[in-house]
């Protein structure tokens, strides 16, 4: 029935075997099962995470202005919010558990936090089988409201504000994998050592009462945490899981070395932490300077940037205070990144059914997204003179990042960016281009690769001719099994500005010293990435000749959603509602009668490819008399 289907090809498949077969050996060694999230709060509270739409009612907004900045309609929209709906996510989950069983566990501690906690995600350290791993045990449906029962919620408001920097016994937050702590424990409002509210505090940013603002109606503390990047860490630096008995990868480097260091999947906090947009501390809302590097330099907290504070006069967190109290004094909750694609997805599939003002609440966050994106580079042209045709011309291109990270940064299968250039004559008519895209079709047709700004993880080959890291399956395909990879192919994304780490292992650029140091002897990088084309102007071309250069990102490539989908077909994956029949009814929204790898690709198809955004635009004309 499965024609082509084959579970031994590919350098990638044998690698997953491998994988798989290691850590079962230890884990029989230990006596014990593998545990692939063994740190941080475990499942098992006893104050379940309540349901985000519990706080519509006092921070949701009911007009189009308080929309703008409240929250809950902040939130409401953004990929924290749907991150159990995202079709992308579940493909790929379906992808990690059958390259190593039971490391669903992993992704859904972050995408589900109420199901992980709440227990119905089974870990193998429990003693109970591997299960819930494929997300069967879920309750609830993704177009079901976010009330209590429903899993599908994503990050919710109750997790973020339950969140702690150190563990009941005073242990500190790992900064990565989400291994975060959650208060537990009735709350202590007014600090005297006493317990007295049921439940646990919910953190912010404010101390109660302030002057013209009561006390709020809920356990609430006051928290310096929440205003400091530490707190973005957990979920926004990456590695390979780091189970009871040891790293699933660790990073070998690109001359065979094995590191010994987790293999690093995303590094968005660390790529921050090692940029000038860290040379300042925050506590307490002060700012604190702590030069580092070179000189001492400005710098700005993640919160800064992706939630930024609200301009509007009328500005309140709760709509039992008045408004104007928190003017000035509110970051939004938009949690803007570079994915401005997924939520109209999400929107058009499940929006209308999950409450009033839900589907304006997703425009929001594409809209904020897409904001983001054109706010994190720019662009400078020059050419050389052109005086007659046939000639050369020279266009010569300056891209400068202008985020506190590495652009593209953060989930890197599928994520790229690239410089696209055309080349037009006095007419208007197009005679040249370099890195084309087809939005017909969704290909980008690559002539430039170091035009082509993205990350490529691998699996390392030690008997190739030479060693190399593999980034293709047997078949020459792109591939993209991130619980497996083991070694980066190729990183040349432009660092953020004050970049200090060119010789970390886990940051620095591949190839090796791909970006200059940003002034003659400094230790920091370039921000900046400098390339030049020759274009050849043909004999008879109308001048002026005009040059268009376009930045553009894409969330996801055609070739990372036709791998997930073809993944469902080659490794026999059932649609959703079979794969899930003994665990729970038949879902009425989603891939139901399909598999999670199709229904991605499907709605892929259906929204317009993951559309590119331009992120920055210039052009610049040569020839007689310019």
């Amino acid at each position: 029935m499965m024609q082509g289907r084959d579970f031994s090809i590919g350098l990638l498949c044998r690698a997953a075997l491998l994988a798989v077969l290691a850590l079962a050996s230890q884990a029989a060694a230990g006596g014990a099962p593998i545990d692939f999230t063994p740190h941080g709060t475990q499942p098992g509270l006893q104050f379940e995470h309540e349901a985000s739409n519990n706080c519509l009612n006092c921070h949701g907004g009911f007009n189009a202005t308080e929309r703008r900045y409240m929250p809950w309609n902040t939130w409401a929209g953004t990929m924290k919010a749907n991150a159990a709906r995202d079709p992308l996510f579940w493909a790929a989950l379906d992808v990690a558990n059958r390259d190593a069983p039971g490391v669903g566990d992993f992704c859904l501690r972050c995408h589900t936090p109420s199901a992980w906690y709440g227990g119905r995600v089974a870990k193998a350290a429990t003693g109970a089988p591997i299960d819930g791993a494929d997300g069967c045990k879920m309750q609830g449906d993704a177009d079901d409201q976010d009330e209590l029962g429903n899993d599908f919620d994503g990050i919710g408001c109750h997790f973020c504000h339950r969140l702690r920097e150190t563990g009941p016994n005073g242990e500190v937050a790992r900064k990565h994998n989400g291994n975060l702590w959650v208060d537990d424990q009735n709350c202590d409002n007014d600090g005297d050592g006493q317990p007295d509210s049921f439940g646990p505090c919910r953190i912010g940013p404010y101390k109660y009462p302030e002057p013209g603002i009561d006390a709020a109606p809920h356990p609430a503390a006051f928290s310096t945490w929440v205003k400091r990047s530490e707190m973005c860490a957990a979920c926004h630096d990456i590695s390979t899981p780091v189970t009871s008995v040891g790293p699933l990868k660790t990073l070998i480097l690109p001359d065979g070395t094995d590191s010994q260091l987790p293999f690093p999947i995303e590094r968005t906090y660390s790529e921050w932490r090692a940029s000038a947009f860290a040379d300042r501390i925050f506590a307490d809302g002060m700012a604190l300077d702590e030069p580092r590097g070179d000189t001492a330099r400005w710098g700005e907290t993640c919160q800064a940037c992706h939630m930024p504070q609200t301009p509007e006069p009328q500005a309140r967190s709760c709509q039992q205070n008045m408004a104007g109290s928190r003017a000035g004094n509110l970051g939004i909750h938009e949690f803007a990144g570079a994915n401005a694609w997924m939520p109209g997805v999400i929107s058009g599939l499940y929006g209308a059914n999950l409450g009033s003002g839900r589907q304006q609440a997703f425009a929001q966050a594409a809209a904020a997204a897409t904001a983001m994106l054109q706010r994190s580079a720019s662009l400078d042209l020059s050419l050389s003179p052109l005086a007659a045709a046939p000639g050369s011309l020279r266009a010569s291109v300056r891209l400068t990042n202008l985020a506190g990270h590495k652009i593209p940064s953060g989930y890197s299968e599928g994520r790229r960016m690239w410089l696209e250039l055309e080349a037009r004559d006095a007419a208007g008519n197009v005679f040249w281009r370099s890195n084309p895209y087809d939005a017909a079709t969704g290909n980008l047709t690559i002539d430039r690769d170091d035009a082509v700004y993205e990350v490529k993880q691998g699996t390392w080959n030690a008997s190739a001719t030479p060693p190399a890291c593999e980034t293709n399956d047997a078949q020459g395909r792109p591939a993209f099994h991130f619980v497996l990879n083991n070694c980066i192919a190729k990183d040349n994304r432009v660092p953020p500005r004050g970049f200090a780490g060119g010789n970390d292992l886990e940051l620095r650029p591949i190839p090796v010293g791909r970006y200059p140091p940003a002034a003659p002897g400094a230790s920091a990088l370039a921000n900046w990435d400098d390339r030049t084309w020759d274009i050849a102007v043909p004999a008879g071309t109308s001048l002026p000749v005009t040059v268009q250069v376009r930045l553009r990102h894409q969330v996801a490539t055609r070739e990372y959603v036709e791998f997930l989908r073809n993944q469902a077909v080659e490794r026999a994956v059932p649609s959703e509602n079979m794969m899930c029949a003994d665990d729970r009814a038949p879902l009425a929204t989603g891939p139901r009668t399909q598999t999670r790898g199709q229904f991605a690709y499907d709605q892929w198809v259906a929204s317009g490819r993951s559309p590119p955004v331009t992120m920055a635009t210039t052009q610049s004309a040569s020839g007689p008399g310019q």
